[in-house]
């Protein structure tokens, strides 16, 4: 077995907004209500991207998803015709999701959502458990993927459970304890020639930023075992750099995230929400390319 472990620095999420803001999109979808398909929240506006395809609103089974060509609408009509002759750009590869199907909604107990999705010919299933959705207690992830033309090579699964009062309770640790006996982010993934595993255990630092420790475990399965410790011996440094290289790429992803989310309470970050909701999401600019310097006249 292998064990590598990456210790980063991130800046802290405030609890309150957290927990809140999570209040706020529970109570929207609450008092949503289905329209010809489209999900109304309780000032009429449609939620963008989003459409009761079977079932009722809200009931267990319902099944959501896009109608086809719906993601084209509202983009000003077809190309110029001269434009349309030129060989179009591939675009960038995209899962698309066919359905997500709501398997429970008891907003004062338990959300859970299942998925399914197509990538490049990979089948995957993906399951979101969120526990006392106002203020979650744990989120619970599976995923369970597999290519239907392929075999036992091209099949994978993975679970995933983050204890978020474990989470809050190991942050409010005075500096001196000990670490918490279980890492409140546990993450397992099993494919056919080994398993891995994943920890995530936070502490607070000195200046209100948080030290996250990351441990990966790989080891190969049955008869694989011996073969993945040769492997894992001779490529343990390319290994443990892009595992290094993995956890601070998150924290760069982290830092943006954060420095997007609205800086509102109450009744402002409710209508925040809601316009997130509701309108789609901007593109991102594309930055225009130097232009060659004019060839200078003789």
């Amino acid at each position: 077995m292998a064990r590598f472990e990456h210790t980063v620095t991130v800046a802290a999420l405030d609890r309150g907004w957290f927990e809140e803001t999570a209040g706020h999109v529970v109570d929207l979808f609450e008092a949503s209500r289905e329209q010809d398909g489209a999900i109304l929240l309780p000032d009429g506006r449609p939620v963008h991207g989003l459409r009761l395809l079977k079932g009722r609103h809200l009931q267990p089974g319902a099944e959501y998803g896009e109608i086809p060509g719906e993601k084209d609408e509202g983009r000003g009509g077809p190309e110029p015709a001269v434009e349309a002759a030129a060989p179009p750009e591939k675009a960038p590869s995209e899962p698309a999701v066919e359905s997500a199907v709501l398997r429970e909604w008891r907003p004062s107990r338990v959300i859970e959502v299942e998925s399914h999705a197509v990538d490049e010919g990979m089948s995957m299933r993906v399951g979101v458990r969120l526990r006392e959705p106002r203020a979650p207690k744990s989120l619970e992830l599976s995923l369970d993927g597999h290519n239907p033309e392929g075999g036992s090579l091209y099949r994978f699964s993975g679970r995933a459970k983050a204890d978020l009062h474990a989470w809050w309770a190991a942050l409010d640790l005075p500096a001196a304890a000990p670490p918490p006996a279980r890492a409140p982010v546990v993450g397992k993934a099993v494919h056919r020639f080994g398993k891995a595993r994943l920890t995530v255990t936070p502490r607070a630092a000195g200046d209100g930023s948080w030290r996250v420790s990351v441990v990966l475990s790989v080891r190969g399965r049955w008869l694989l075992r011996p073969v993945a410790a040769v492997g894992l011996f001779f490529a343990r440094k390319p290994v443990e750099r892009g595992f290094r290289e993995a956890v601070d790429s998150s924290v760069e992803e982290w830092a943006e995230m954060l420095a997007e989310l609205p800086r509102l309470r109450g009744e402002a970050l409710r209508a925040e929400i809601a316009d997130a909701l509701t309108e789609p999401p901007q593109p991102v600019a594309e930055e225009p390319e130097p232009s060659e310097p004019a060839p200078k006249s003789l």
